[in-house]
């Protein structure tokens, strides 16, 4: 229920519609005073309001995603998976991705005072329709130039998911290897059955994570969080 306060707020403070061009402090003091809203971006200085969401092609995905990453978060001590968060990267760009992965202490990001992300995580996923989304075109863009080492995208519609790694500035995509999986650079043991997710395969998804979590390289991963965690 939208309180009195908030009501006498909107009255004065015009609401977020799709297309304003803002500057991030302007877009925060209208997103704040739409607590009915559930998402908005800031991507390059544009906003973009989401539609309501649907079931089966984003919800059923989004669900998958979280369940992946937090299964590796579970085993992996000093990495947190976050849904849906608000992450502050510059000026023009405050994205709410759809999942992310961060490390802790020692990362790229931080976690502020009013509990925002500030910074850019290591990893970050979206859930798009199709190529055509500017999750593949301004946010893509945006995540290059801020340094998301990792970005992935599942583009529903195409029934396809592209797994970027940041080289030298630049996005290239990987290939899943021989057995159709795609092995994280930034977190050892991350590794994603490709056909499996895309065919709603979520057991053989995790079995081949499993996979992933029992390698050296991930004990060593774990290894070094602890470290840095106690330095």
């Amino acid at each position: 229920m939208i309180s009195a306060d908030n009501t006498a707020e909107l009255l004065i403070t015009p609401p977020l519609e799709n297309g304003d061009r803002l500057t991030r402090t302007e877009f925060e003091r209208r997103y704040h005073a739409m607590p009915h809203l559930k998402k908005a971006e800031l991507i390059e200085g544009v906003v973009y309001v989401a539609s309501p969401v649907r079931a089966k092609t984003h919800g059923k995905p989004h669900s998958r995603i979280m369940t992946w990453l937090g299964t590796y978060e579970t085993a992996t001590p000093g990495v947190e998976t976050l849904d849906n968060t608000t992450v502050l990267l510059d000026a023009d760009n405050e994205p709410q991705p759809d999942a992310l992965l961060r490390i802790e202490q020692g990362g790229q990001s931080r976690i502020t005072e009013d509990d925002y992300v500030e910074g850019a995580p290591e990893l970050i996923v979206e859930i798009a329709a199709s190529s055509a989304s500017y999750d593949l075109h301004e946010k893509l863009k945006v995540y290059r130039r801020n340094q998301v080492q990792e970005y992935l995208v599942w583009r529903v519609y195409d029934r396809q998911f592209d797994w970027f790694r940041l080289n030298q500035g630049e996005y290239l995509q990987l290939a899943p290897n021989s057995y159709d999986v795609i092995c994280s650079h930034v977190f050892p043991g991350l590794w994603l059955a490709k056909s499996a997710l895309l065919s709603g395969d979520l057991a053989q998804v995790l079995a081949t994570l499993q996979q992933g979590l029992s390698t050296p390289e991930h004990q060593s991963f774990v290894d070094k969080l602890s470290s840095e965690h106690q330095n």
